[in-house]
C-alpha cells in the first residue's frame, strides 16, 4: 500500500501557505482564492461554459488547500444558470489534515460557511478515492489520494475543464511532465479547456503536443502570463461532446428487484439524481433476507498486499460513514462504539502492527491485542433499507409481496413478468439487486448461496463491554439486554431454521473473543436468526451492466457487449452493509454517464463480464 504522508502546515516569511517537502509556495502573494478565481475559473471561461448544461466536470491535479474547489463551488453557488450537477475530481498526493485546514481556511472569511461544510466531511487520509456529497448531492468532490501520475490513467472520467496546478515545474517535474499532461488530455471531452498559472514554454509545447491549442494571457497578480486551451478540433459552432447516456429520450425510471441493502441503496442513489424507481420483492416486507439481521457490524478490511477487496472495502467504509450519518434523520440505527479485532496468534499481532503503521489513528489503530477500528461500530441494517427509502421521498414505489417470474425487453423498455406471463412493471432500465435470486433472472451470474446464522446472547451472560469485538466471527455490544454473535459459514445447507450446532459455533467463536470466559449457555435454549448470503467465486462483489454475447476476442471489459438497461447489484456476501452505498454509487453514475467514484481497475474487479472474459480466456488457452 502507497503510504498517504499528509501535508506540513508551514508558512514562508511573507505568511503564504509553504510546502517544505516541495521548497514552494500553494498559492501566490496575492491569495489563493483571487488565483483560483483569475486562473482557473475565468481561465477556464467558467461559469459562461456551463451555463445551461445538465452537469460539468472538473479536473484538478493538486487539490492543495482546496481553495480552487470551495472557489468553484461558490460560483456554482452564485449562478442562476449553473449545470444541475457539479463534479470536481482533485488529485493531492500529501493531503492535510483537517485541523491544519481549519487554521488555513481562516484566511477566507467569505469561504468559511462552504469550507466549514468541506471539513466536516473531511476523510481519513488513507490511499485511493473519497467521494464527498455537497448541496443534497448537486455538487460531488471526489478525492484520489495518491500519486498523480500513477492514479491518473486510472480515473475513470470526460472532463470538461482542466485545472493545471501544483508546485512549479522545477519543483515538482513530474505533474508538467509530457507524459503526465498527455495522461490528462484522454481525460477531457473534445472542446474540453484548460488553464494554468504555469507559462514555461515546456509546458506549453507539452500542451499542444497533447492535442491542445494554446494561447498567453496576461497572469494574476504581476506575473506575466498564464496559460488556456481548449483540447481536440471542435470547431467554434460545435458543441463539445458529451458523456453518452444509456438511454436518451427516456424516461428517467428504473425497476429494482430486491428491497434489501442492495436495492434500497440504489433506489436513494437514482433519487438525488432525480430519478424515479419501481422497488420489487417477493417478501411482504422490507429487509426480509439478510439485510434483516438484527444487527451487523461495519469495519474496513486491510492486507499485507492491499488487495481489491482490502481497497474495495477502504474506499466503501470511508464513503458510507457520512451517508449513514445523514441518514440517521431518516432513522437509521447505528453506533460508532468502535471495532476491536483480535489476532489469532503472536505472528498476525506483529503483522499487523508493522502495516498499521500506514494508516492514521482515525482510521485504524493498534492495540495490546489486535488493532482498532476507532469509527467502526454496529448498526440495524433493516432501519439502514428504510431509512434509504425514506430519503428518496415521493421518488420510490414500493411493490411487495410481488415475485417477478421473467424479464422481457419490449422496445427500448424491460418488462417485469408475473408466473402467468402478465405485466407487473415495465421501464428503460432494470437493476437485479435481489441477491442469489439474481441468477434466476440471469443464469450467467455465476452466485452461491451461503447460510449464515446468528445467536441472540443474552447481555447478562457475558462480560461487559462497549465496543464491538471480532476475532474469527464478532459480538455486538447489548441493546435491549441482547448481544449479536456470529455469524456462521455453512456451505450446502439450505435449512432456514437456527440449528444448535451453528448455535455452538458461534458460543465457540464468543469464548475465543472474551478469553477465559466460559459459556454457561445452553445451545438449545438459544434464538437467533438465519439469513443466506449471494457470494461469488473471487469472493468480490458485482456491480454493473450485464454483458451480452461477445463474438470476437476478450479485450479490455469496457468493449464487452452489454445487454442493454439490465444491471445487477449482487454477490455482497458477508460485507453488505459495507458495500451497499459505494456500489449504489457506481452503478448510478454508470447509468447517467458521470465520473466513476473508483479506479478503473477496481470497476473492473466488480463487473459481471469479468466471469464471461475470463472464461472466454481461459477457452482461447486451450484451443
Amino acid at each position: 500500500m502507497q503510504r498517504i504522508d499528509p501535508a506540513v502546515l508551514a508558512y514562508s516569511p511573507d505568511g503564504t501557505p509553504y510546502a517544505p517537502a516541495y521548497d514552494d509556495v500553494y498559492h501566490g502573494r496575492a491569495g489563493g482564492v483571487a488565483q483560483a478565481r483569475a486562473v482557473f475559473l475565468a481561465g477556464n471561461d467558467l461559469p459562461q461554459r456551463w451555463r445551461g448544461r445538465p452537469s460539468f466536470v472538473v479536473l484538478e491535479t493538486g487539490f492543495g488547500l482546496g481553495l480552487n474547489f470551495l472557489a468553484t463551488w461558490e460560483a456554482w453557488r452564485a449562478d442562476p444558470a449553473r449545470p444541475q450537477r457539479l463534479h470536481f475530481v482533485s488529485l493531492e498526493k500529501h493531503p492535510f489534515r483537517a485541523q491544519d485546514l481549519a487554521r488555513l481556511h481562516a484566511a477566507w472569511p467569505e469561504l468559511a460557511s462552504l469550507a466549514a461544510q468541506l471539513r466536516a466531511q473531511w476523510p481519513p487520509l488513507v490511499p485511493g478515492p473519497q467521494r464527498l456529497h455537497f448541496e443534497l448531492g448537486a455538487v460531488t468532490l471526489t478525492l484520489f489520494f495518491g500519486d498523480a501520475p500513477t492514479l491518473l490513467p486510472q480515473l475513470p472520467l470526460r472532463a470538461d475543464a482542466l485545472y493545471l496546478d501544483g508546485f512549479a515545474p522545477a519543483r515538482n517535474a513530474a505533474l508538467w511532465s509530457p507524459e503526465f499532461l498527455a495522461a490528462a488530455a484522454g481525460k477531457l471531452r473534445s472542446g474540453a479547456s484548460v488553464a494554468t498559472w504555469c507559462a514555461a514554454g515546456a509546458v506549453r509545447r507539452a500542451l499542444q503536443a497533447a492535442g491542445f491549442t494554446v494561447a498567453r494571457r496576461p497572469g494574476h497578480a504581476g506575473k506575466r502570463e498564464m496559460l488556456t486551451g481548449i483540447y481536440g478540433a471542435a470547431a467554434p459552432d460545435r458543441a463539445p461532446d458529451r458523456a453518452p447516456d444509456r438511454a436518451p429520450g427516456l424516461p428517467r425510471h428504473a425497476l429494482i428487484l430486491g428491497a434489501g441493502l442492495a436495492g434500497t441503496a440504489m433506489a436513494q442513489r437514482l433519487a438525488e439524481r432525480g430519478w424515479s424507481s419501481t422497488v420489487i420483492d417477493q417478501a411482504p416486507h422490507v429487509a426480509a433476507g439478510a439485510s434483516g439481521n438484527l444487527a451487523g457490524a461495519f469495519r474496513p478490511l486491510f492486507s499485507r498486499d492491499d488487495n481489491r477487496l482490502a481497497r474495495l472495502s477502504r474506499a466503501a467504509y470511508c464513503y458510507a460513514l457520512p451517508r449513514w450519518r445523514e441518514l440517521q434523520h431518516h432513522g437509521l440505527k447505528m453506533e460508532t462504539c468502535g471495532v476491536l479485532q483480535l489476532a489469532l496468534d503472536e505472528s498476525e499481532l506483529a503483522r499487523w502492527h508493522t502495516l498499521l503503521a500506514d494508516f492514521p489513528a482515525d482510521y485504524l489503530q493498534p492495540a495490546v491485542v489486535g488493532y482498532r477500528v476507532p469509527q467502526g461500530g454496529w448498526l440495524d441494517p433493516a432501519s439502514l433499507c428504510c431509512a434509504q427509502l425514506g430519503a428518496c421521498g415521493e421518488a420510490v414505489q414500493l411493490r411487495l409481496d410481488t415475485r417477478v417470474e421473467t424479464l422481457r425487453r419490449d422496445g427500448e423498455a424491460w418488462l417485469a413478468l408475473d408466473a402467468q406471463g402478465c405485466e407487473i412493471a415495465r421501464a428503460p432500465q432494470v437493476i437485479l439487486a435481489n441477491a442469489h435470486d439474481a441468477a434466476r433472472l440471469a443464469p450467467a451470474l455465476p452466485l452461491r448461496s451461503v447460510r449464515g446464522q446468528l445467536s441472540y446472547l443474552p447481555a447478562a451472560a457475558l462480560p461487559e463491554f462497549h465496543e464491538v469485538r471480532a476475532r474469527e466471527g464478532y459480538v455486538i455490544p447489548a441493546f435491549d439486554d441482547c448481544c449479536v454473535a456470529g455469524a456462521s459459514y455453512d456451505f450446502g445447507d439450505d435449512d432456514p431454521a437456527p440449528s444448535v450446532v451453528a448455535h455452538e459455533q458461534n458460543l465457540r467463536r464468543a469464548a475465543a473473543i472474551f478469553p477465559g470466559w466460559q459459556a454457561q449457555l445452553d445451545p438449545r435454549a438459544l434464538t437467533g436468526r438465519v439469513a443466506f448470503r449471494a457470494m461469488t467465486p473471487d469472493r468480490l462483489p458485482i456491480a454493473g451492466a450485464l454483458p451480452g454475447p461477445h463474438a470476437g476476442a476478450p479485450g479490455a471489459l469496457a468493449h464487452w457487449p452489454r445487454q442493454e438497461g439490465l444491471h445487477a447489484l449482487t454477490g455482497y456476501g458477508s460485507r453488505g452493509i459495507v458495500w451497499c452505498a459505494l456500489l449504489a454509487e457506481l452503478l448510478a453514475c454508470q447509468m447517467t454517464g458521470e465520473p466513476l467514484p473508483l479506479e478503473q481497475d477496481l470497476v473492473d474487479a466488480v463487473d459481471p463480464a469479468r466471469f464471461a472474459a475470463r472464461a472466454r480466456k481461459q477457452a482461447q488457452s486451450r484451443a
